[in-house]
C-alpha cells in the first residue's frame, strides 16, 4: 500500500519537520534559491522557487517517485505497453507527434505509416480549403468551418485555435459546437450560410449521443438551404472509425479521417481531431506544433527524473495534495489565448486522475486527482485571488505568461505580465501586520489589510505563445497528469465514471418523450423531476 512505503512515511515525518516554515524564511536562508528551483525544457522556464519545499523534500520526492518504479511506467507508455489494462490498449498519444520518423509499434507493427498519412491527408485538406479550391455544393469557396464533438472531440481544437488565433486565416472562420443543448447549434450556425460552410463530425464511433444529435441538426440545417442529399458530400467531413456509419450519414468515405482506440480522446488534438485547428493555422503552423509536442516528450522520456520539467510539477502537485490537503489547483494563465486553457486542462487531469480506485481494483486509502479551475489573468484577480489570497484554504497556482506578445500592445503587455509577477511575489511573501502598520493604517484595519503569505505557485514562461510552444506547454500537463497517475496507483486512461449518467439519461428521455404516461421506477426525486418537466415543456409560452 502507497501510505505504507518508507518513501511516503519519510515524506509525511519531512512535512511535520517544515510544514511551518514560511516563504520569506526560505528564501532568506537560501540566497540562490531562485537559481536552485528552476529547469528549461522545450522552450519553458519553469520557476519554482516560490513552493514550500526544500533541497531535501525534492530529494524525497524524488526518491518516492523512484520507487514506485516511474521510469518503467514511462518506458512501457513510450514502448507501446498496454498500460491502459481496463481496456486492454496501449497509450500512444506520443505516437501522434512523433517528429523522429522512427518506428512505434503496436503488437509488432509500425503504426508512423498509418499516423504520417492521416496527417498528410489532413493537410491536403486543409490548403484546399485554405486557397478556396474546396468549394461547397454551389461552387462557393468554404468560409466557414463548423466542428461538432464533444469531450475530449471539442475541447482541444476548441482551446487551441483560441489560442492560436494570432496565426490563423481570418478569412476562414472556425466555430465550435459540442453541448447537446440545441442553443449551441442555433447560436454557432445563426450567422451562417450553408453553400460556404463545412461540418467536421468528430466521433471516433459515429454514435456519440449529443455528437449525433448535433450532426443530424446540422445535416437537416444544410439540406434544407440546398435541397439536394449529394450536397452532404460537400459540406461534411468525419474523424471517425466507422465507415460504415460515416457512409450512411452521407460523407464520402474518402473524406472520413481516421484515428485509433490507442489514442483517448482527451490527448488526441495531434490526430485528425485536430484537422479544424490544421484548417485555421495551415499544415505548417500545425506541424510546429506537433514539433513543440515532441520537444517536451524527449525531454520527458529521456531526462534523470530530479531534473524532469513534468516530473517535477507532478511531485509538486502530490506534496500539496497528499500532505499538505490542498483539494484544487488553480490554472492561471496570464494570456487571453489561453482563456480555454484550464477548461481544457480540467478534462486532461480530472477525467484521468478523478479515480477512488486503485489498480488492484480495491478503494485507495489516498487522495487523488484535484480539483483543476482558472481564468486568464487579470481577470481573475478580480474575481477569485481575494480567496487565493486571503481565504482559509490552500490553492497551489501555476502562473503562465510570455515575454513577448503577439500584438504589438507593448504597454497592455507589460502590465500583463507585471501583474503576473507581482501576484507570485505576494502570495509567496503576503505582508505582514507590522508592515501595514507602518503604511499608516488604523489599528481596527491592520488585519483586513494584512496577507499571510506563504500561498504557493509555480511560473512557467516562455517566449511568445507560439504554435511551437503550445505544443510543449500541452505535453508538459499531459505528462504531468501521467505522473501523478502512477504514483497515486490508478490507471488515468480509462474513463467508466462517464458511463452511468450516460445509460440513466438514456432511460429517461424514453420516460420524456413517451405519448402515455409512463410508469417510473426512479427515486421519488427524479420521478417528480420527470413528471414536472413532462406537465411544463408544452406549456403555451405566450402565457408566460
Amino acid at each position: 500500500m502507497l501510505t505504507e512505503m518508507q518513501e511516503w512515511k519519510a515524506l509525511a515525518k519531512h512535512y511535520d519537520e517544515i510544514s511551518a516554515l514560511h516563504l520569506r524564511d526560505l528564501f532568506k536562508a537560501e540566497p540562490d534559491r531562485a537559481g536552485r528551483f528552476a529547469l528549461e525544457a522545450a522552450g519553458l522556464f519553469l520557476d519554482y522557487s516560490k513552493n514550500r519545499i526544500t533541497g531535501v523534500t525534492m530529494e524525497k520526492l524524488v526518491g518516492f517517485a523512484e520507487a514506485v518504479n516511474l521510469r518503467g511506467a514511462i518506458d512501457a507508455m513510450f514502448s507501446g505497453g498496454r498500460i491502459n489494462e481496463t481496456e486492454n490498449r496501449p497509450v500512444l498519444h506520443v505516437a501522434l507527434r512523433n517528429r523522429t520518423g522512427s518506428p512505434i509499434t503496436v503488437d509488432g507493427q509500425d503504426v508512423m505509416p498509418e499516423v504520417n498519412s492521416v496527417l498528410s491527408r489532413m493537410s491536403d485538406l486543409a490548403q484546399k480549403i485554405r486557397s478556396g479550391e474546396w468549394r461547397g455544393y454551389c461552387g462557393v469557396p468554404i468560409r466557414n468551418i463548423v466542428n461538432i464533438g464533444i469531450g475530449g472531440s471539442h475541447l482541444g481544437p476548441a482551446m487551441a485555435c483560441e489560442a492560436l488565433k494570432a496565426f490563423s486565416n481570418r478569412d476562414i472562420s472556425v466555430r465550435f459546437v459540442s453541448n447537446v443543448d440545441g442553443a449551441d447549434f442555433v447560436e454557432q450556425t445563426h450567422d451562417l450560410n450553408p453553400a460556404d460552410t463545412l461540418f467536421i463530425i468528430a466521433s471516433k464511433t459515429f454514435t456519440t449521443d449529443e455528437t449525433m444529435t448535433n450532426a443530424r441538426t446540422a445535416r437537416a440545417w444544410c439540406l434544407r438551404a440546398l435541397a439536394d442529399e449529394r450536397a452532404v458530400a460537400r459540406h461534411f467531413v468525419a474523424v471517425s472509425t466507422n465507415a460504415q456509419k460515416v457512409v450512411e450519414f452521407g460523407i464520402d468515405e474518402a473524406n472520413m479521417f481516421r484515428f485509433w482506440d490507442w489514442v483517448g480522446g482527451r490527448y488526441s488534438l495531434c490526430s485528425a481531431i485536430g484537422l479544424p485547428l490544421m484548417i485555421a493555422i495551415g499544415p505548417d503552423n500545425f506541424m510546429s506544433m506537433l514539433d513543440g509536442f515532441h520537444a517536451m516528450d524527449r525531454h520527458f522520456a529521456e531526462t534523470e527524473t530530479g531534473q524532469n520539467m513534468p516530473v517535477i510539477l507532478a511531485l509538486l502537485g502530490i506534496w500539496y495534495n497528499n500532505f499538505f490537503g490542498a483539494q484544487s489547483h488553480a490554472i492561471l494563465p496570464y494570456a487571453q489565448a489561453l482563456s480555454r486553457f484550464p477548461a481544457y486542462l480540467q478534462q486532461a487531469d480530472m477525467e484521468s486522475n478523478g479515480k477512488s480506485i486503485g489498480r488492484d481494483g480495491k478503494k485507495v486509502g489516498w487522495q487523488t486527482g484535484p480539483i483543476i479551475w482558472g481564468e486568464p489573468g487579470t481577470n481573475g484577480q478580480h474575481a477569485f485571488y481575494q480567496l487565493i489570497h486571503q481565504g482559509t484554504k490552500l490553492i497551489p497556482a501555476d502562473f503562465i505568461g510570455f515575454c513577448r506578445p503577439n500584438h504589438d500592445l507593448t504597454v497592455h503587455h507589460d502590465k500583463l505580465i507585471a501583474n503576473l509577477l507581482a501576484q507570485t511575489e505576494a502570495l509567496a511573501f503576503g505582508k505582514t501586520s507590522e508592515e501595514v502598520a507602518a503604511d499608516g493604517v488604523s489599528d481596527r484595519l491592520v488585519p483586513y489589510k494584512t496577507f499571510e503569505g506563504n500561498r504557493p505557485t509555480n511560473t512557467i514562461l516562455a517566449e511568445q505563445l507560439s504554435p511551437r510552444t503550445l505544443g510543449s506547454l500541452i505535453a508538459l500537463y499531459e505528462h504531468k497528469v501521467f505522473v501523478q497517475g502512477v504514483v497515486w496507483n490508478i490507471y488515468s486512461f480509462d474513463q467508466w465514471g462517464v458511463e452511468l449518467g450516460k445509460k440513466l439519461a438514456g432511460r429517461i428521455l424514453d420516460e420524456i418523450e413517451s405519448d402515455a404516461e409512463p410508469e417510473l421506477s426512479h427515486d421519488s426525486s427524479t420521478n417528480e423531476l420527470i413528471r414536472r418537466y413532462r406537465a411544463r415543456k408544452r406549456w403555451d409560452q405566450s402565457t408566460v
